[in-house]
């Protein structure tokens, strides 16, 4: 028998928050640049800080936020601590959006109501 993991009655009636709450967690461009570069394998806080170009804090901020959610994974290795992706999922969810903006960037660049 498959085990599955039942919603509580509080998380049931509160689907649509935080479905937004979860995709609010790709709200920003450097988490999902954090989450493409990823796709190409395990990476160490100091290897994204060079790849994405911020500052150490920022990018650890936005890993924090990415953990989470549940989009990303930590473990260490020696003094390092290296991310991955939490779910091959993430991956699928990368590439709908993918699919779904190809289809739909001109209309998402003019957007008067998404900034």
């Amino acid at each position: 028998m498959t085990q599955q993991l039942q919603m509580s009655d509080q998380v049931s009636t509160n689907v649509p928050d935080l479905t937004a709450k979860f995709f609010r967690g790709l709200g920003d461009p450097t988490r999902v640049k954090i989450l493409h570069l990823l796709l190409d394998g395990d990476k160490n806080v100091g290897e994204l800080v060079e790849m994405v170009g911020s500052p150490q804090g920022r990018v650890s901020s936005h890993l924090a936020c990415l953990r989470w959610c549940g989009y990303v994974i930590s473990y260490r290795d020696g003094k390092n601590v290296y991310y991955t992706l939490a779910d091959p999922r993430v991956k699928d969810l990368l590439e709908m959006a993918r699919l779904i903006l190809t289809d739909n960037a001109e209309r998402i660049i003019a957007s008067q109501v998404i900034r």
